[in-house]
């Protein structure tokens, strides 16, 4: 294993182990750290859903089922956090944000209490359930209220590893995980620190910021850009506030073209938020994969990402979109 100039680790492929769902890795992670008496955990009526039921069956004194009660179960947490409780609460990213965004607001952000919002079945690979189910502007919601951290994690291992590392970390905070089965292939020894983005592969003409089920299919697209003699490099950026800038400002200085894949609504998500980032520090030409501007459909996770372009094919052609830019 390289070890890149930024000091991010680098590996020269990365393989899938399979398929495994990121909310298995919370109900997994959220079991171990229940080991920890601070720690108590809120579920709206979704227990199996999220995979709270793992921490309910070992702490039953500090779990609560608040029912379909979602506004009910932030304001619970915020009553623990201020007793000196670490409140997880978890349920559908829908419920967990648009619902609740003023008591998350009000009882949560302003207060700068310890309760984590952890959001499974987001996005478009909720699949079947549809527009109303599939929230897209999440991400954008809680970046932008003040003392809100915002962890996208990008496979299984990953979502164990955020899991965590939020325990450790005291404030407000948003964990945005997915339904379905997806590729799990980052490292299980891999450093994760909130604020800090992973360089899963080195390049030089281009680099593609990705987060959470987009990761994998940046890395993919950046392999395949290879083989056309295009060196693509990929990082993982599964915090989204804070951002990690410097990361950013490198590969804006090193390779001199960015694309950004995410998804989430292109507007106020990853996208602008590293597009703030570049037009501030070093303005280079940018693309933007992602939801634009609209709701999502019902259908199979795959065939959705597929009608709405976040794909490895779009992926390729944005990079050569910016490449064509950056020669001009």
């Amino acid at each position: 294993m390289e070890k890149s100039s930024n000091g991010t680790m680098a590996q020269a492929r990365l393989e899938s182990r399979g398929n495994k769902a990121t909310r298995k890795g919370f109900g997994e992670a959220l079991l171990e750290i229940g080991k920890d008496e601070r720690v108590v955990s809120l579920s709206a009526d979704l227990t199996g859903s999220v995979n709270m039921h793992l921490f309910q069956k070992a702490y039953p004194e500090r779990f609560f089922n608040v029912g379909i009660a979602e506004a009910n179960m932030i304001s619970m947490a915020a009553g623990f956090a201020t007793a000196g409780k670490i409140a997880y609460t978890a349920t559908f990213a829908n419920f967990a944000t648009g619902r609740v965004y003023d008591q998350i607001r009000q009882s949560v952000c302003y207060s700068e209490l310890n309760v984590k919002i952890c959001a499974s079945h987001s996005g478009l690979t909720l699949g079947e359930d549809g527009a109303t189910h599939q929230i897209l502007e999440d991400i954008g919601l809680m970046r932008g209220l003040p003392n809100m951290t915002v962890v996208v994690p990008c496979d299984y291992m990953e979502t164990i590893r955020a899991t965590k590392a939020i325990a450790e970390y005291d404030g407000p905070t948003y964990l945005r995980f997915s339904r379905p089965a997806l590729a799990d292939f980052s490292l299980e020894s891999e450093p994760f620190e909130i604020g800090k983005s992973i360089q899963l592969k080195q390049g030089t003409d281009v680099t593609i910021i990705a987060c959470g089920v987009m990761v994998w299919k940046a890395l993919q697209a950046a392999y395949q850009l290879e083989e056309e003699g295009i060196s693509a490099r990929v990082i993982n950026m599964h915090t989204i506030k804070p951002l990690d800038e410097e990361a950013i400002v490198a590969a804006a200085q090193e390779t001199g073209a960015i694309v950004t894949a995410e998804e989430h609504q292109i507007f106020t998500g990853l996208s602008e938020a590293v597009a703030g980032v570049v037009v501030r520090t070093v303005p280079v030409p940018m693309g933007m994969v992602g939801v634009e501007d609209k709701f999502g459909k019902s259908g199979a996770p795959e065939e959705l990402l597929k009608k709405f372009g976040l794909t490895e094919e779009k992926i390729k052609e944005k990079v050569k979109t910016v490449l064509g830019k950056k020669r001009a």
